[in-house]
Order: C-alpha cells, then structure tokens, then sequence
C-alpha cells in the first residue's frame, strides 16, 4: 500500500505535488503558532501568522521560476525578522526548499551565483539576530545539505532517465526483432506449404487424368495409377498435418518430425515417375552426410524443381545430378522440355524465389533458365558445405 500511495504521488501532476509540498510546509510552520508557549515568549499575532503564509506560498511554483521563489521566500523572511517578533522556526523550511529546488532543476551558473547570493543572506541574518558561530555553522550546514540533496535528487532522476530510454529502445528493438523473426518463420512456412502442397497436387492431377485413359488402355496401370495418387495425399497430408501442429503453440505436445533429407529422394523420384516422366538420379564425389538444414534444401529444391517440370515443361525425360565437391554441393535439374516462359516455374509463381532464398540461406547461389543448347530448362544451386573452411 506504501508503495502504491508512493507510485502514485510520484506520478501525479507536479502542481499538485508543489501544493502537497506547500501545504506540508505550511503545516510544519503552523506548529508553533498553536502549541502552548512560554509567557515571556514573542505572542503569535495574526499578522505573524500571514507573513509566514506569504513567505511559504510562493513555493506553490518553484518548479515554473525557482530563482524568482527564491527571492520571494528570502524577502518573505527578512521582512518577518525585522519587521515582526513572532514566534522562530525550528528550520527555515520554506528557504531550504527553495534551495534544493534551485540545486535539482537550474543551471550550473545560476546555482553558482545563487549559492552566494544565500551565503550572503545568511552571513546578514546571523548578524542581524545571533552574532553566534553556532548558528552560522548550522544555518550553512543546513543549506548546504539542501543543495547537496537536490543535486543527488536530479543525477538519480537522470539515471532514471536514461535507464526508461534505454529500456524503451531495447523494447523498440526486442518489437522489431520479434516482428522480423515472426515475418521470416511466416515466409519459411510458406514456402514450405508451397513446395508440399504444389507437388502433390501436381502429381495427383497428372495420375488423375492419365487414369481414365489407363482405365480404357490398361486396367493394370489404372490401379497403379491411383494407387500414387493415394499415396502422394497421404504424404502431403502427413506433412502438412506436421507443419500444423507445429503453428499449433498451445498444444503441450505439438507432433514433430524430421525434414526431409537426401535419403529420401529415391522416394520423391520415384513418385514423379508414377507420373510417365522418365527420372534420372545420379551422384558423383564424395557422398557424405550433411547438416539436416542443407539435406532439406536439396530435397525442397528438387521436389520445387520437379513440380515445375510436371506442371508446366511437358517434358519426357528429366535428369537430377547432385555433385559433392570438398567445400561445395552443386545440385542440377534438368528437363527436356519446351522451356521459355511458362516453363520452369516462369508463370508468375512464386517457386524459382524460394529456390533462390533457400540457395541464399546457406550461402550459396541458384541459377535458372535453358538447358544444354537451348533445350529444356535448367535449375542449378551452389551450397556452401563448411563455412568455417571457405573463410579462411
């Protein structure tokens, strides 16, 4: 509850803090004017009473015009020592809070000329009333204790400061990370849905029209044919049901599974091949394994790559060429078919971008367009295989 009524008093509007401030001070001054007093004592007039009102509500805007309050609240205190013999202060509050208030928000020239103006007033004050070391030693304590309070008051209101801007621009900063990496998973996801969803349909639809002309031809490869339609739903269906689960955050246990890699393009091949295209595979170097990222590349590359020659290249024969070098895994797609626009993923689609941003990811480069002698089209990667050698 301290806390809350703290929070909210530093919080509130600074003029109605200064008129907290003033009526707190005009409380601590009211004391003496109404406790029991000693006889041979100066009586507490109301005349008293008012100068001490006036010398306090000035304070009501220090923050707007320290100096000037200052000033106001001194003059207040020299007329009420020289002109009235009222009851004395324990502390000159109303001055000290000028003080401080002059030491928290003025400038260094105008604390410094300040700090002499005071250091005069009070030398005249003591030897107006005291002429004792005594009170001089305590009335320069105090002030200087004022001063000293409000120059720690603004440094700790300026690390205050600055530890807000700080956090801001960290939160700003933490904002537009987190919409960049939600904006970068977004188009990961895309591509992803894009790749599984457009080579199974492409697949299905190229089974589903050979199949009626099967069923009058060849019963047989009817069968067949609708059995890899079959086939090719359910696995596009596995891979989308995975991929969904994964967006499915609330879910304690979303389902998980691998990527597909290198060891299953037998199985894709294999699947386009069902479609009447003639696939060739083959691979030359060093096989070895992979990162499971780069592995998954190659498969969402060739099955991109194929998708398009099913879809779009009318082509008879197709040949995938993977080319393990020492620092570097070239990956070649190659069709005979009609090429030029319309072929290859050129309509409009969004499929030769994800092969360049997949190239890209890995540090590599993509290139697409005819084939050997014009014939054809042709999808070509470049991936980096270790990094950590090439920069070297």
């Amino acid at each position: 509850m301290i806390r809350t009524l703290g929070e909210r008093i530093r919080r509130a509007d600074p003029r109605w803090q200064d008129l907290g401030l003033t009526l707190l001070v005009q409380g601590a001054t009211t004391i003496p004017f109404v406790v029991p007093r000693d006889p041979r004592e100066s009586p507490a007039t109301w005349a008293a009473y008012l100068l001490t009102t006036l010398m306090n509500l000035p304070l009501v805007w220090r923050r707007r015009a320290p100096v000037a309050v200052a000033f106001g609240v001194m003059a207040a205190g020299s007329l009420y020592r020289l002109a009235l013999d009222g009851p004395g202060q324990p502390l000159p509050y109303a001055a000290l809070v000028a003080v401080y208030t002059i030491a928290l928000l003025c400038t260094a020239r105008v604390r410094l000329v300040m700090a002499g103006v005071v250091t005069v007033v009070i030398f005249a004050s003591v030897a107006v009333h005291t002429r004792t070391a005594k009170e001089l030693l305590f009335a320069l304590f105090v002030f200087g204790a004022a001063a000293v309070l409000g120059r720690l008051q603004a440094t700790r209101l300026a690390y205050t400061a600055a530890v807000e801007d700080r956090a801001a621009q960290l939160e700003r900063a933490n904002r537009i990370e987190a919409e960049q990496a939600a904006a970068r998973e977004r188009a990961r996801i895309a591509r992803e849905m894009h790749d599984v969803l457009s080579h199974a349909v492409s697949i299905m639809i190229v089974q589903a029209e050979a199949g009626p002309v099967a069923v009058r031809r060849a019963p047989e490869r009817a069968e067949a044919a609708f059995d890899a339609i079959a086939e090719t739903g359910r696995d596009a269906m596995a891979q989308l049901r995975t991929m969904l689960g994964v967006l499915r955050t609330e879910e304690a246990a979303a389902p998980r599974a691998p990527q597909p890699g290198i060891a299953e393009l037998p199985g894709l091949l294999e699947r386009v091949r069902g479609s009447g295209l003639e696939v060739v595979y083959e691979r030359t170097g060093t096989v070895r394994g992979l990162p499971a990222a780069l592995e998954a590349t190659v498969h969402r590359v060739v099955q991109e790559a194929l998708t398009n020659v099913v879809k779009h290249a009318r082509a008879s024969r197709v040949s995938v060429l993977l080319e393990y070098g020492p620092r570097e895994l070239r990956v070649a797609v190659v069709d005979d078919g009609r090429g030029g626009p319309g072929a290859g993923g050129h309509r409009g689609g969004h499929g030769l971008i994800g092969i360049r941003e997949r190239a890209a990811a890995h540090g590599g480069t993509a290139v697409c367009g005819p084939g050997p002698g014009g014939r054809g089209f042709r999808v070509e990667l470049s991936l980096v295989t270790s990094p950590e050698e090439v920069g070297c």
